[in-house]
């Protein structure tokens, strides 16, 4: 075995920096290292030492192996947040927010899957070899819940109806739904179109039900041949509602509700791409109101989702399940709200 000396004539690219190579480089003990590395150091190491194994750390280069030594103790400081299809522009603020709440003290790693797959539980449950300090699980199935049967400490996000497995925080897209159907059909609109996601998560087939509800309600119709499903993709979007609209205009439709604002650009593209007025032959609209929405050509009719705050609340949350608080309310929900534009109101 090499001797700290040994290492230390090794080319600094050719070898692990230790906290033992620090230590040698600084003249104090790895203890020493361990507390100044560690921001531990008030009232129990001097202004010198800090200053000397500070230096050291900056010449040689040396990263704290947080996780090694978290591991150690039983528990990491990961955070694990399980998403499907990532490719929805949704995620980066829900991220954002479980970010910003969970602060410098955990890492935050990520699960996801291709565009329109769902997380496998067997994938998930190898990521929990890590022993993370907590998992947040964002839009799942009650499916993958029965399967996945970890412990420890979890949140799961936009997860309507499935409160029962764990503390949620979830968002009220059926308001929105109900808010934009009614919305529809007191502009006259009386056959509508609906474009859905793959992904068959808990959240987009409660938004689909709770539209085709509120418009049956109003009066409007959708028909089964008027649903169509794609990836949460614009270019997906885009086609499949160019193979669909010619029989959807036939048919009479004039309205098309889009489950995401991601699919509802697509849609957009190729109804101007096919000279469709808008929102004079064909209304659209979308749900999550993405900062693009506002500035699209025309600007969107959304149901605004506050995906920020999501993440921000379920991190919230989290931390205090990891940090052996009880909650004071297991289950949130955030509001929703229609943000009318000009692509359904002229």
């Amino acid at each position: 075995m090499e001797s700290v000396e040994q290492q230390q004539r090794q080319p600094l690219r050719s070898r692990r920096i230790t906290a033992a190579m620090v230590a040698a480089r600084a003249g104090v003990s790895t203890a020493t290292v361990s507390l100044v590395a560690n921001g531990k150091t008030a009232g129990r190491v001097s202004e010198e030492n800090i200053r000397r194994v500070q230096d050291a750390i900056s010449e040689l280069g040396y990263v704290v192996d947080s996780v090694g030594s978290s591991l150690a103790k039983g528990v990491s400081s990961i955070v694990i947040l399980v998403a499907p299809d990532i490719s929805n522009p949704f995620f980066a603020k829900v991220i954002a927010g479980v970010r910003k709440s969970l602060g410098a003290d955990y890492q935050l790693l990520l699960s996801v899957t291709d565009a329109g797959e769902f997380p496998q539980a067997d994938d998930v449950r190898k990521l929990m070899a890590l022993r993370p300090a907590g998992l947040l699980v964002d839009a799942p199935n009650a499916g993958f819940l029965e399967d996945l049967g970890v412990a420890g400490p979890l949140v799961l996000l936009d997860a309507p109806g499935l409160e029962a497995y764990a503390p949620s925080v979830n968002l009220d897209v059926a308001h929105g739904a109900r808010e934009l159907a009614a919305h529809l059909a007191a502009a006259g609109h009386r056959k509508v179109a609906y474009v859905d996601s793959v992904t068959g998560t808990a959240t987009f087939a409660l938004r689909r039900e709770a539209f085709l509800a509120e418009a049956a309600n109003h009066g409007m119709t959708v028909d089964s041949d008027h649903i169509i499903s794609t990836t949460i993709d614009v270019g997906a979007a885009a086609r499949a509602f160019a193979a669909a609209w010619p029989r959807w205009q036939r048919k009479g439709v004039t309205a098309v509700v889009c489950c995401t604002d991601t699919h509802a650009y697509g849609v957009l593209q190729e109804a101007r791409v096919a000279g469709v007025q808008i929102p004079g032959q064909l209304a659209i609209a979308g749900f999550d109101d993405l900062p693009y929405s506002a500035t699209s050509n025309p600007s969107l009719t959304s149901v605004h989702l506050p995906a920020t705050p999501l993440g921000l609340k379920a991190g919230e949350q989290l931390r205090r399940l990891m940090e052996g608080r009880e909650l004071e309310q297991p289950q949130l929900t955030l509001e929703s709200s229609l943000v009318v534009r000009n692509s359904t109101s002229p």
